[in-house]
């Protein structure tokens, strides 16, 4: 299968179940006041998105979902709390240095990447991690930015992975965060099983940068999962933005992005293991976690329950997942609106937007 076309379960459905791989999936078209716009085509409005440089930015985006996982999964799963931000504010120079300040209640994280130097740090524990991007790996695009969300690369991408299986028009327009825009939707073709309906994308008039991108599921009249921009600028920024000195008694500490052997070992059997079967919106990731990372004991409890590494993991399948078995063996099914997966007692697992019958074909695959 063609790589454009492979990943686009793998980021709906990493998102919907707390990997935050798809970072602007968002508002979908609404009451808006629908601006006078001169037409274009939806091929020509794709390849403007995926060509875009809007620039230097400042812009305030707004997260909220309903994807239908059980409260205690959304709080445990890793990432999940990705989902459940009240808002994030990103700068952006245009040129790869950015700021993002991520507010969740009374504390804020703030990331910011200089082009060299990642620095992260959190409010609420005040403490800074500094990670120094190796100069062959600086060059590489989106570096050591993994915490910051980009709408131009994520949309693109998203855009490209999903086009070919796609029905892609244009519907109308709408205004987002004050600007006029073009809604993009992209529409799976009948031959897909997906638990997908739609995908939207509002593109900027004038930057062709998406302003808020939508994915809605089979049988529902709203989105599953949405950010928006709610206020955004194409103006350039302060260079001091793209700075970061840590606040007085903050613990600081260093880090360098080396693997050792060990995690180069995991990370290589486990790409071997990966498998995807199909293509486009119907695909199905398939592979093997680690037996130690089913058998890993609970750690002492400290806190809130569903704070990550301190739950049994197979005792969180339990609560929120659903026992299932086939011909293809036994193990726990987890569904959300967008997406489902497979963990099979021996380790296995299949990953999709897709129903679970897909899932059960695809494990059943040699």
């Amino acid at each position: 299968m063609k790589p454009k076309t492979k990943g686009i379960t793998a980021a709906v459905v990493g998102t919907a179940l707390g990997a935050g791989g798809l970072a602007f999936v968002a508002m979908p078209a609404s009451a808006d006041d629908k601006p006078a716009l001169p037409q274009i085509s939806a091929e020509d409005l794709v390849q403007s998105v995926a060509q875009a440089k809007p620039g230097a930015f400042d812009g305030t985006v707004k997260v909220s979902n309903d994807l239908g996982l059980p409260a205690m999964a959304g709080n445990a799963l890793p990432g999940a709390s990705a989902l459940k931000m009240d808002s994030a504010h990103i700068f952006s120079d245009g040129a790869g240095k950015s700021r993002l300040a991520v507010t969740q209640g009374a504390s804020q994280e703030t990331v910011v990447h200089d082009g060299t130097t990642v620095w992260d740090y959190s409010s609420k524990t005040n403490t800074a991690t500094k990670v120094t991007v190796p100069a062959d790996v600086a060059k590489q695009k989106g570096a050591g930015s993994e915490k910051t969300p980009d709408p131009v690369t994520a949309s693109a991408e998203l855009l490209a992975k999903v086009r070919e299986s796609s029905t892609v028009s244009v519907d109308g327009t709408a205004t987002v965060a004050g600007r006029p825009a073009y809604e993009l939707v992209l529409t799976p073709k009948p031959t897909e099983r997906t638990l997908l309906r739609e995908i939207r994308v509002a593109v900027d008039s004038q930057t062709r940068m998406p302003l808020r991108v939508s994915v809605l599921s089979n049988g529902t009249a709203t989105p599953a999962l949405e950010v928006a921009f709610t206020e955004v600028e194409f103006t350039q920024q302060p260079a001091d933005l793209f700075t970061f000195t840590p606040p007085k008694g903050a613990k600081v500490q260093e880090k360098s992005p080396t693997i050792d052997q060990k995690d180069k070992d995991l990370a290589e059997q486990a790409k071997q293991d990966v498998k995807v079967v199909g293509d486009g919106w119907d695909t199905v990731v398939t592979g093997k976690v680690p037996a130690d990372a089913l058998n890993a004991a609970p750690k002492q409890q400290s806190g809130r329950e569903g704070r990550g590494g301190n739950v049994d993991p197979k005792a969180l399948l339990e609560r929120f997942a659903k026992k299932v078995n086939g011909t293809w063996g036994s193990g726990y099914l987890v569904t959300t609106k967008v997406g489902s997966a497979v963990l099979t007692d021996d380790g296995r697992f299949a990953a999709g937007a897709v129903p679970e019958q897909v899932l059960y074909e695809a494990l059943g695959q040699k």
